[in-house]
């Protein structure tokens, strides 16, 4: 029985030579290559793209092959790019769409395929369910597909260069430079080797890069620029005295922030700070988006500057959606995602920490300086992420119960159920929990949020014992 290829949040991954297999891949590019054709019979021009993983090229050629055979141009992308690139790269070429092999994140024997749609937005849900209805009607009717009208070859791209222009209007270099702020980037070994420090360095900005070489094992570990990953990050700082330390994931779509002290910023804080910056270094009060799971101090910054507030099931798709219709001046999720107005509609690492470097060469001040004052304008929020592994039938029973109404949560009254994306719970202080089940594996993501530390860790103890109980 074949590989039920189902494209999650952020496309599809899988561990490499079990299900991400160069058959299943073949399915997957081939459903999207018949969709592609269902929308644009004739013409189709599709960017091929891809991180630095193990066999990466040799998927792109793969994914090249089948799009000449359904009568589809591949712009081929011959070096890893990041995922905002090539979003980058779809608006500016006019492209119908780019598959990108990356598992983002994912630990170094994962690989995936991300699909963008013509407006270069990671696709929604109703794209990615034609896409695996394509690829089930390819299973069921094997067979090389009706040959073109007008034969094809490969093109090449090189989106690099105006994907760098770009940040170069968006980002005040300048500042970055008169401030005489120190930065260290660790690209993770990922797709963003070449890009955030080559901005900084033509500024004339000082930077120190770490991991800067390609390692398809990422060091041995997840290229996630998470905490507990970023030593590497934090040695280089203090051995130059830096300012900032800004990381990007493996293809680049998500971020890492290290303050001078050797802090590590949440990504919270880092949407939360930079929505408050954006408006008062632009004047942007169109509108701010977080998903569901991410923190309600975005919710206090949006209340204090008069800007509507906007909240999203989890998947930067739904923001992404915002951000096409000039709805948000920055959208952002607690996983580090993040993009602003003018710019694409998917996640971008890059953008991210060079915004942040600009926001400490403008504002003069740490982040956590920043934080403390901010927190001081609108009140104090402290979250937590969790995971918690349950038995299938623990996993059957917290189910069942997720589909009630609690009045409470051990104890604590709730103010107001919000079901945009699994179960949130409010309780009158302002504090909540949010329980979101994993689609591939019997795991309870728990989101807590309160407004003190020690109230976080008594509801973070009540949410995890009414999982339990």
């Amino acid at each position: 029985m074949a590989t039920q290829i189902h494209f999650g949040t952020s496309g599809w991954r899988a561990v490499m030579a079990d299900e991400f297999t160069f058959a299943n891949a073949r399915r997957a590019v081939t459903g999207i290559a018949r969709y592609v054709v269902s929308q644009k019979p004739a013409g189709a021009r599709v960017i091929v793209g891809r991180d630095p993983r193990f066999l990466g090229e040799t998927f792109c050629a793969m994914a090249s092959e089948i799009l000449i055979a359904h009568g589809i141009t591949p712009l081929m992308i011959a070096d890893p790019a990041p995922t905002p690139g090539i979003s980058y790269a779809v608006i500016k070429e006019k492209a119908d769409g780019a598959i990108n092999f990356t598992a983002s994140h994912n630990p170094p024997e994962y690989n995936g395929i991300k699909f963008s749609t013509p407006d270069g937005a990671p696709a929604l849900p109703e794209v990615t369910k034609r896409i695996e209805a394509e690829i089930d009607a390819s299973d069921a009717s094997p067979g090389k597909p009706t040959s073109p009208g007008n034969a094809v070859t490969q093109q090449s791209l090189e989106p690099r260069a105006a994907y760098l222009a770009r940040l170069k209007e968006i980002v005040d270099f300048k500042a970055i430079k008169k401030a005489n702020v120190r930065i260290v980037f660790d690209p993770f070994w990922g797709a963003a080797r070449g890009y955030s420090d080559a901005l900084l360095r033509e500024a004339g900005v000082d930077v120190a890069t770490v991991h800067d070489c390609r390692d398809v094992l990422f060091g041995g570990h997840a290229p996630e620029p998470d905490d507990h990953l970023l030593e590497g990050c934090r040695e280089q700082m203090r051995a130059t005295g830096a300012n900032l330390g800004i990381a990007t994931d493996g293809d680049a779509d998500r971020f890492g922030i290290v303050d001078a002290d050797g802090t590590f910023f949440t990504p919270n804080y880092i949407v939360a700070l930079l929505f408050d910056y954006l408006v008062e270094s632009r004047s942007w009060k169109n509108g701010v988006a977080k998903s569901v799971a991410t923190t309600n101090l975005i919710n206090a910054v949006a209340k204090h500057h008069g800007v509507e507030l906007h909240e999203t099931p989890v998947g930067f798709k739904y923001i992404g959606e915002l951000i096409k219709q000039d709805k948000i001046a920055i959208g952002g999720e607690e996983s580090a995602g993040l993009s602003i107005r003018y710019h694409v509609p998917e996640k971008d690492g890059v953008l991210a920490g060079l915004l942040c470097c600009e926001m400490v060469a403008k504002r003069g001040k740490s982040l956590g300086q920043q934080l403390t004052e901010l927190f001081a304008e609108v009140g104090s929020f402290y979250s937590l992420r969790e995971n918690f592994h349950l038995t299938q039938e623990a996993m059957e029973k917290f189910t069942g119960k997720l589909r009630k109404e609690p009045g409470d949560l051990m104890g604590r009254k709730v103010t107001q159920v919000v079901r945009t994306d699994g179960l949130k719970l409010l309780f009158g202080d302002g504090s909540w929990v949010c329980y979101r089940l994993s689609g591939t594996e019997p795991v309870v993501r728990v989101y807590s949020e309160a407004g003190s530390k020690e109230g976080l860790g008594k509801l973070s103890a009540a949410a995890k014992q009414w999982i339990f109980e």
